[in-house]
This record gives C-alpha cells, structure tokens and sequence, in this order.
C-alpha cells in the first residue's frame, strides 16, 4: 500500500486525511516543489529547497525546516521502496476560516511520491488563448493554484498535443502548465525572463549555466508568442521532462526537431544528474 509522510508521520494513503477546512482545500493556499527521484536520491534539494522557501515566503507561509522535509522525504521513498520517481512537497495555509482570511495556525505539509511515469523525448505543443498575469500577486510563485494549467492542458490534449503554452497580458511568450520554453534562433538560445511572468524552473536555471559550459549563447530575454512557432529549434524544460524536444507549434512542424541544439542540451543535462545529484 501507498505510503505519504502528512504532518510529521508516514501513513497509509487511504487513511491520510487533511481537514475539510484546509486553506489548500478551500483556497489554493499554498505553495509545493516536485522532485525527481534518481537511484533513489532527490535531484537538486538546495535548489528546490530555495524555491519552496521563496513561493512560501511570497503567501506569507512558513516553509518546514529542510532537514525535516529531507528525512521525510528519504523515508517515504525507503517506505514505498521508490528508486526512480516524482517526488512532491506540498505546503498549505492549514486550517482556516471559510473564505480568505488567513489566521495564524499550524500549516499542512504533505510529502508525497509515486513511480515517474516514462517522458517522451518529444512533444508537439498548442499556444491557448488565456493569459498569465505577469503583474499579478502569485506571478512566479510555485502555487497550489493550477485550475488554469488543468483547463490549459485539457484544451492542448483534445487538439492532439501535449502541453499548451500561454502568453502574457503583453502577448510575449510566457511558459507552459508545468515547463518553461526555450526557442533557439541563429545559434542561440533565449527563454522568456522572470518579467514575463514565469515560473522560473530549477531545470531552466541549470540548463541556462550549462550554456556557459557549452559555448552556446544564452539570453533571458521577451518575445513574442510567435517567436516560438518561428523558432529554428525548441524545447522544455521541467524536473520530469528534462530536455524535451517541441516537435510542432499550433499543428506546425518545427523545422529541426530534435535539432543539434537541444541534442547537446539533453545530454549535457544527463550528464550533470549522473555527476552531481545536488548541483
């Protein structure tokens, strides 16, 4: 049986239970990281950790001590006996009014894993009509508030592709549900910047300093949402996906899919895991 770590125990899932009245629940109060697990060790904990720390601290959450959620997290994963999985921290505003208010009170933590389903290295994208909020008070912050990517990612899946791809209220490329998007013209590789309204990702901090490393050019720069159906090449980035080649734009194939760009992207990032677990 499934086991998640609630509040400071690990238990059977069918028996965890968070109050009715959780913010998170009621809300969308709260703020998570997800993790992949390789040999069973979580990649990249400080960079996580840091990110967690900053979504929380922008709700005016309290984010658990890291040496807990570490030793929950390594003893959830000895519990299901996981060695390649998805690993989510989820942390929420605890139990609370009905409503907005938000009184001082103990938050829920859940720590929770299962078996990392296979990626495939490529996926075909649809840019949706609906906008983030670059100027909004959640804008690059990793909250439990994903009802736009569910109803973004349904639109993407009944048009045949895998991911859909929002704009901002400028009509720049922004991101995807759960990724960030890279476009390589000319040789170089550019992604939308934290003022586009983004999420800025583990994955796209790391393959931005694997830029360096490689020689390629890199530049965190706005664009228009079009830039990314003109690209030469593209790709996302995410702590599942890692490198994932975009193959087609909108039903329009991407003229080098997987080009020699994103190939040596890929490995570098296969590479990196390989060498340093927590980089």
């Amino acid at each position: 049986m499934t086991q998640v770590w609630v509040n400071g125990k690990v238990v059977d899932a069918e028996a965890a239970r968070v109050s009715p009245f959780d913010h998170g629940l009621l809300v969308g109060d709260g703020v998570f990281e997800t993790l992949r697990v390789y040999d069973g060790r979580p990649f990249a904990w400080r960079r996580h950790l840091d990110r967690l720390e900053y979504s929380a601290n922008g709700l005016g959450l309290v984010a658990p001590d890291r040496a807990i959620l570490q030793a929950a997290a390594h003893a959830l994963l000895r519990a299901n006996d996981l060695q390649e999985a998805r690993l989510r921290i989820t942390v929420t505003g605890g139990v609370q009014p009905l409503g907005s208010e938000r009184r001082d009170t103990r938050p829920t933590v859940i720590v929770a894993a299962s078996d990392v389903k296979s990626v495939s290295p490529t996926i075909s994208v649809v840019v949706v009509a609906w906008t983030r909020n670059e100027r909004g008070a959640t804008a690059g912050l990793k909250t439990i508030s994903y009802a736009e990517n569910v109803r973004a990612l349904a639109y993407a899946q009944e048009r045949g592709a895998g991911e859909a791809i929002f704009r901002n209220t400028r009509d720049e490329l922004c991101e995807a549900t759960g990724s960030n998007v890279f476009v390589v013209r000319n040789g170089e590789l550019r992604t939308p910047p934290a003022s586009a309204g983004c999420l800025l990702g583990v994955t796209r901090a790391l393959v931005l300093e694997l830029g360096q490393e490689l020689g390629i050019e890199c530049h965190e720069v706005a664009m228009p949402v079009d830039a990314l159906a003109d690209a030469d090449e593209a790709f996302l980035t995410s702590s599942v996906r890692e490198v994932q080649t975009i193959t087609q734009v909108d039903g329009r194939a991407l003229p080098n899919a997987p080009g020699p760009i994103t190939t040596r992207f890929a490995k570098a990032f296969s590479a990196l895991v390989a060498r340093n677990i927590d980089p």
